[in-house]
């Protein structure tokens, strides 16, 4: 039970990264520039974690903690910059397809630090979420379009920042309290920001005339809820799961433009979805089958022994 109860954390986090995409064309048709909206995304969720952490994680953390959770934060940041140029220099549904390649990167990254092959649910899972990638992305429905080598190579460093921010959400400072952890984390991936895109969304008016309407949605739903629930639960499932989980990131903004913006989807992108959701949900059967088999092994051993 506590497997699934993490498991659904992570899941509700990677859906509330879903929703940024339809807020962000929100944003910038309401005439805002994408550093206005991220940078002040980063900033009121800063504000918000800081708050958080004043009335429920006083605590002290050791400097070689903090130095660590500080590193851990930079992945997080480096790939909204690198997320950004993939969607300007690709289709979009070829930008969505690169960076959903973090679903078996962080598997192989968790098979590369536990020295162990992945298990078959999971590679079952990454083969059924690579197609309902492709089909949810409109990638076989996509006509022209122009491509570029920079678009391509920053599309897959999104994946790549994305699968370590992951990872290390379930292996770095484990021990310290999630507002605490969340808070330092966020702290990191704002001065990147600030010096990547300069502090000028604080000073230029944008919020004033009406950028925070947007960026505080963002910071809820992209440095809030899904940094804290990653926190918490990628720890206890582990992060080879956890990126699989992530892949709810898809689904979950499809559904929202179709809700919010009204636009069209065809039938193999809903065919995507379906297939991605059952992908994520094969590691969870196996995982609770395996269980079963273990608990009846170990069930007739104990009834043998007392014979």
């Amino acid at each position: 039970m506590d497997r699934i109860k993490y498991s659904l954390l992570v899941f509700l986090g990677a859906c509330s990264y879903g929703v940024l995409s339809t807020n962000f064309k929100l944003g910038m048709g309401a005439g805002f520039t994408m550093p206005q909206i991220l940078g002040g995304q980063y900033f009121f969720g800063w504000c918000m974690l800081l708050l958080l952490m004043l009335i429920f994680s006083r605590v002290k953390v050791r400097l070689k903690q903090v130095g660590a959770l500080l590193l851990a934060g930079i992945p997080m940041s480096l790939t909204g910059l690198f997320y950004g140029i993939a969607v300007e220099e690709l289709p979009a549904s070829m930008a969505v397809l690169m960076l959903f390649q973090f679903t078996w990167i962080g598997v192989i990254l968790e098979a590369i630090w536990e020295r162990t092959m992945p298990s078959l649910g999971k590679l079952i899972s990454i083969i059924v979420l690579i197609i309902g990638t492709i089909l949810a992305g409109g990638v076989l429905e996509q006509t022209g379009g122009h491509w570029t080598f920079m678009g391509i190579v920053c599309g897959l460093l999104s994946a790549l920042t994305f699968a370590i921010y992951i990872f290390v959400s379930g292996k770095v400072a484990t021990n310290v309290p999630v507002f605490m952890k969340s808070f330092i984390m966020v702290t990191s991936a704002l001065i990147i920001l600030l010096c990547v895109l300069t502090p000028s969304f604080l000073f230029d008016g944008s919020l004033a005339q009406g950028a925070w309407k947007f960026s505080i949605p963002q910071a809820l739903l992209g440095s809030i809820i899904p940094v804290v629930f990653f926190t918490i639960g990628v720890p206890k499932i582990g992060p080879g799961l956890g990126t699989i989980l992530g892949a709810a990131e898809l689904p979950a903004a499809v559904v929202v433009s179709v809700l919010v913006l009204h636009e069209e989807i065809s039938v193999l992108q809903w065919s995507g979805i379906i297939l991605i959701l059952i992908g994520i949900v094969i590691p969870q059967l196996m995982a609770q089958r395996d269980g079963r088999k273990l608990e009846e092994r170990r069930l007739r051993c104990t009834m043998e022994h007392s014979v």
